[in-house]
């Protein structure tokens, strides 16, 4: 087997041959980095703040573990189509009881020196799709990793925007 060599910043490189109908090869060079106008912005736009912030307050709530949530559901042991059945409904009963902070405990996801075959951590990467799909997607402000004392890589907040009177 021949062995490969990086190709030195700034040396042009070979095309491979086409087949004999088409012209002959061209060299290729490597080309600067287009550059952005002025008036672009320099970097990607910043995504909805409703959708993924919290006050400095919730989060420093979350972050040192203090926040104790007024629902927990286990799906632990559950199918993903019961697993499902049970979010949805506790999201239901946690907006009809204007509760606001849901822990969510889902089992740690597989280690990746897992050599063996398993299907560990089907219901955490569910999660967000079922979320974003929810119908009370609208409800849900954000989701948040959960503190160790709560679960940590096991379990997620899910944080409820308050309900607004209807006037």
């Amino acid at each position: 087997m021949a062995t490969v060599r990086p190709i030195r910043p700034g040396a042009s490189t070979l095309i491979p041959p086409a087949p004999k109908s088409a012209p002959a090869p061209v060299r290729a060079t490597p080309q600067a980095p287009a550059r952005l106008p002025k008036s672009a912005p320099k970097s990607p736009p910043k995504p909805d703040a409703t959708r993924t912030t919290l006050d400095g307050s919730w989060d420093r709530r979350l972050a040192r573990g203090l926040a104790s949530p007024d629902r927990t559901v286990d799906l632990h042991g559950h199918g993903l189509n019961a697993a499902y059945m049970i979010l949805d409904q506790a999201l239901e009963r946690a907006v009809a009881h204007d509760e606001r902070l849901i822990l969510l405990v889902t089992g740690k996801p597989p280690r990746p020196e897992s050599e063996r075959p398993h299907a560990r951590g089907a219901i955490r990467a569910a999660v967000g799709d079922w979320l974003a799909a929810s119908r009370h997607a609208d409800r849900i402000a954000t989701v948040r990793g959960a503190h160790p004392r709560h679960g940590g890589a096991g379990a997620l907040y899910i944080i409820l925007r308050r309900s607004r009177p209807v006037s």
